[in-house]
């Protein structure tokens, strides 16, 4: 179960200081439990105050990563962008279910993008790769189930199928779309160098923590990853 996901080597040329956290969660069918506290207020309120010292400087870089590729930044910023700039216009994130403001708050607190996929929904590994423009990404628009391609060139998550999240972490498929604790859960960290290793560390501990207070008696097998 650790020998995923896979990292195609042409990542690296885009960005070859990418590391991040790949955690597996097998939670069954547990017995949910409730967040200790006010996780997703909390973190809206550290972005508030500055967030992290190394913050901007991070974001930065995954907005640097996207130009690479051929993505428009200001216009599809990475995951974890677009969660602060939502906070920094409306004040704070409405709450959705415990286990998405759990992750959300992990990505707000650590300027980090933190995906959250149902694993069991997968068929293969999970794979970044460069995408060649033919792959199939589920999405819905305008309240319709609609099929869309990434471009040619584009960075994006996928397993045998196709696609499951469009540049890099901008915007998750619907197919494998986690919404609810229970079943196998795949949650996975990204990172550059402006990142410190240790809050990318922190990071995977505040999440694997939460995670066992939602899914009391859960499995979780964490591995970390490189681009090279």
């Amino acid at each position: 179960m650790l020998d995923f996901p896979l990292i195609d080597r042409s990542v690296a040329e885009i960005a070859p200081d990418f590391r991040a956290i790949s955690i597996l969660v097998d939670a069954g069918d547990p017995t949910r439990g409730p967040i200790a506290c006010d996780v997703l207020g909390e973190a809206c309120d550290f972005v508030r105050a500055g967030g992290p010292q190394w913050g901007d400087a991070h974001l930065a870089s995954w907005a640097d990563v996207y130009s690479r590729f051929g993505a428009k930044p200001n216009r599809t910023p990475c995951s974890a962008q677009a969660l602060k700039k939502r906070v920094e216009k409306d004040g704070r994130l409405p709450s959705i279910n415990p286990l998405v403001d759990l992750y959300n708050a992990v990505s707000l607190r650590f300027a980090v993008p933190v995906g959250g996929e149902n694993f069991d929904a997968y068929v293969g590994k999970p794979r970044l790769s460069i995408a060649d423009g033919t792959e199939a990404f589920d999405t819905v628009a305008n309240g319709e189930a609609i099929i869309e391609h990434p471009s040619v060139g584009e960075v994006i998550w996928r397993d045998d199928i196709g696609v499951t999240c469009r540049r890099w972490n901008w915007r998750q498929g619907t197919r494998t779309r986690l919404d609810f604790i229970g079943g196998r859960m795949w949650f996975i960290l990204e990172s550059l160098e402006t990142m410190p290793e240790e809050a990318l560390e922190e990071a995977a501990n505040m999440l694997v923590n939460g995670l066992r207070q939602l899914a009391p008696g859960c499995e979780v097998y964490r591995q970390n990853l490189l681009a090279a």
